[in-house]
């Protein structure tokens, strides 16, 4: 018998499920069941799916949200391009891991509608990471490390396209993984993003 915690057992199995079978395929009956507690038990932790799948995402995935308020408020010292190289690691790996979860929401039109309300009401959501990333650039503009001109926007949309991109464009290829590691893929980025928002002399 699995000596954790019932919550951390529930995260567990939460995660494992909605990565293989996906968010939408995913039910409460069957988390509780392979955390081995009751489905009452899971709702005295997270009143609803939608609450569980935001705690996995914050407290079972690569900590992207973490990583994007720390370096708005403080750039740790380090160059914008290592910042940027290290967003693009972390991005990639968080998506990696969440596409598979909620790609299944698609298929399901309403289930999608309704997951999208909760969201909504949780304050979470894809348009989250953006944010995150434009307000850090919107803070290397003010310590004049980036071209005031830059669209902080347009290039956290970049940034973080690209890493989604990764997390599934690869996977119809006959190796099945992009071209290139992680790392080589997140110094790429980084590099090609700053030539268009370094600043101009």
């Amino acid at each position: 018998m699995d000596q954790k915690p019932t919550r951390t057992r529930i995260l567990d199995a939460a995660r494992d499920l909605m990565r293989t079978a996906g968010l939408a395929r995913t039910t409460t009956k069957e988390i509780a069941k392979a955390a081995g507690c009751s489905e009452a038990a899971l709702y005295k932790y997270f009143p609803s799916k939608e609450e569980l799948f935001v705690t996995v995402l914050n407290e079972r995935l690569p900590k992207l949200g973490d990583l994007l308020g720390t370096l708005a408020v403080d750039p740790q010292g380090r160059g914008v391009e290592e910042n940027l190289a290290e967003i693009a690691r972390r991005a990639a790996l968080f998506y990696e891991q969440t596409f598979p979860m909620a790609a299944s929401l698609y298929a399901e039109p309403q289930l999608k509608a309704r997951h999208e309300e909760v969201m909504r009401e949780l304050g979470a959501g894809p348009h989250k990471p953006i944010e995150g990333l434009a307000g850090y650039l919107r803070a290397e503009q003010e310590h004049g490390r980036i071209d005031a001109g830059a669209d902080t926007r347009a290039a956290a949309a970049l940034l973080l396209g690209a890493c989604v991109q990764r997390a599934f464009a690869y996977e119809m290829t006959p190796d099945r993984r992009p071209p290139e590691s992680l790392d080589d893929f997140a110094r790429s980025i980084a590099r090609t993003l700053m030539r268009g928002i370094v600043v101009r002399n």
